[in-house]
């Protein structure tokens, strides 16, 4: 009775019942590689039929596919100019996919559901309440909501502070739609400018570039963190004591090193090259500015063709370290980051386990952030190798060593970023085609697109393994 209850009769079955029956079949990583994957898909379309996008002729089908997948995937990377080559609604065309990228359709879906009065299924709750077991007293559904709640009021303010910032230049009429484009695409870590050179013609605003920062990392530390901050807010009023999780005490303890560190490194590095004739104040915002924006924001403040190559080097390390779990920003992740160098320091003092704040992290979590730096970095070694066989020396900006920024643009794609040092706009179909792929990759992240495309291991009867064997390393 059951089983006939859940399949329609003979005469209905067809291809929307097979179109039902696989999705109910995937998985939740195949659900959420799938949800961008369509969402990109349905941009670079509307990029292709969509009237009015465009103040010249409409982008191929290649740069439609670029453009969209940059947008979706928070990156910023660009082939066309989105200051001149796109009408106003063609620039909001791209914010919003810039903005459901960046919150990640799942949450909208939630949302709308919630609202509807259904009930999540299991799968859905699996990829809303991602990674919502790691803190107490914080609930799926409730963070689901927070999400939409915080993007939406830091939006708000920071459109508010950005159009203070712009009127004395645009005027009152001028300044708001530069405010609103760049507080959602600093807020999701996209990196896409209103302004041909991005930031770089305000260097010497101050205030602008300050709130700019903000936007980046709080839109970076993560989406848990943030409400668990909220939650630590009303209990310490309430208790007078709440303990942050693990989670959150590496994140904020990690995203704060990186600034600063970024910040005396970058500075010292371009005081008398980019950073040179600017006054003390400038220079100390901008190189604090260079700090921040590696870390998957992608705008700019200073030409990367021209900076010295030990701040490439930098950039390009912040880059693969990127922002936080849960949030809209790439990278390995700053939680990754912290537990490979926890890893390495307990072995080389000789300790069994890896421990912080008085708790051991598991085995199986480390062993995630092996994988993956493993992955991440081989995905980019051959991105890289793909780019010196497809370029041959093409697109690389004047001055610039072509592996140099090969390696930069592979990074920078992967990782979300938005940077380049020039070579983006010339790249050859193949290499923008790359470029898509490790946009791609590097938003679903490596782990899930793996678990994604993984087959269903074969059952073993009996439990059987091989017996074991080792092997030198070392």
């Amino acid at each position: 009775m059951s089983t006939s209850s859940q399949q329609p009769p003979p005469g209905r079955r067809g291809v929307l019942w097979r179109l039902w029956s696989w999705w109910r079949s995937l998985s939740p990583p195949q659900l959420f590689v799938g949800a961008f994957l369509t969402l990109i898909l349905a941009g670079t379309v509307g990029f292709m039929a969509l009237p009015g996008l465009y103040a010249g002729p409409p982008l191929n089908w290649v740069d439609a596919l670029f453009t969209a997948t940059s947008a979706v995937c928070v990156t910023g990377l660009i082939v066309v100019d989105t200051a001149t080559y796109f009408t106003t609604w063609g620039q909001a065309y791209v914010l919003l996919l810039i903005q459901l990228g960046g919150l990640g359709i799942i949450s909208f879906t939630s949302v709308i559901l919630a609202a509807l009065g259904q009930r999540l299924s299991l799968r859905h709750e699996q990829l809303a309440g991602s990674g919502t077991s790691l803190v107490d007293d914080i609930d799926y559904r409730a963070l689901t909501w927070a999400i939409l709640r915080f993007t939406f009021v830091a939006e708000l303010i920071g459109g508010v502070l950005l159009y203070a910032a712009w009127v004395p230049r645009f005027g009152w009429g001028g300044a708001g739609w530069h405010a609103v484009f760049h507080t959602v695409s600093a807020f999701c870590n996209a990196g896409f400018s209103t302004f041909t050179t991005s930031l770089e013609g305000f260097q010497a605003n101050l205030p602008l570039l300050m709130v700019v920062m903000g936007l980046i990392v709080v839109g970076g530390l993560g989406f848990l963190t943030l409400e668990e901050l909220n939650v630590w807010r009303r209990k310490r009023r309430a208790e007078g004591r709440f303990r942050l999780s693990v989670h959150s005490q590496i994140v904020l303890g990690t995203t704060a090193f990186l600034i600063v560190a970024g910040w005396v490194a970058f500075t010292a590095f371009e005081w008398h090259n980019t950073l040179a004739g600017m006054s003390v104040g400038e220079r100390l915002v901008n190189g604090l500015f260079a700090s921040i924006t590696p870390r998957t924001a992608g705008f700019n403040t200073i030409d990367y063709a021209q900076v010295e190559t030990e701040t490439n080097f930098l950039t390009i390390v912040f880059m693969m370290i990127g922002g936080s779990p849960g949030s809209t920003a790439g990278g390995i992740k700053t939680t990754t980051f912290a537990l490979l160098g926890l890893l390495a320091w307990s072995r080389l003092q000789g300790r069994p386990t890896t421990s912080i704040s008085s708790r051991t992290i598991p085995e199986s979590t480390l062993q995630k952030a092996m994988s993956l730096f493993i992955g991440a970095f081989g995905i980019v070694t051959v991105a890289i190798f793909v780019f010196s066989v497809t370029e041959f020396g093409d697109g690389v900006a004047a001055g610039a060593a072509p592996f140099l920024s090969y390696m930069f643009e592979a990074f920078s794609a992967f990782n979300t970023v938005g940077l380049s040092m020039g070579a983006t706009g010339t790249l050859t179909t193949p290499g923008r085609l790359c470029t898509v792929v490790l946009m791609f990759i590097g938003r679903v992240g490596t782990l899930t697109f793996v678990a994604a495309m993984a087959r269903e291991p074969k059952r073993i009867k009996g439990g059987f393994r091989y017996a074991y064997e080792d092997v030198s390393i070392g």
